[in-house]
């Protein structure tokens, strides 16, 4: 992904991976793979506010919800987009490469 994105073009992926709009007021984050880990989890994320997960890396990854909220797959050079629609700690790790983990809390 070349260079930031903006919230207007966030938003518009978040409508285009997912077919529904984020509601008004609500977060995207962008959270990187690259060198077999996940990049750090962004903090203060809320209901309706959304991930963009972007592989950077040469091979393909996972992101997991362990409670079976989403489960997606990406090969390098991938991205997609979990919009969180339950407030609560969610861990997540790649079903390919177990050892990477990580965690989201998202609040009300």
């Amino acid at each position: 992904m070349g260079g930031a994105l903006g919230m207007a073009s966030l938003a518009a992926a978040v409508l285009a991976l997912t077919g529904a709009a984020a509601p008004a007021g609500a977060a995207v984050r962008i959270v990187t793979i690259g060198g077999m880990a996940f990049a750090p989890a962004p903090e203060g994320l809320r209901v309706g506010d959304a991930v963009m997960w972007v592989n950077l890396d040469r091979m393909e990854h996972t992101v997991t919800a362990r409670n079976g909220a989403f489960e997606v797959d990406l090969k390098p050079g991938a991205e997609a987009v979990t919009v969180f629609k339950q407030a609560g700690t969610i861990e997540f790790y790649c079903r390919l490469h177990p050892n990477m983990t990580g965690k989201l809390v998202v609040g009300r």
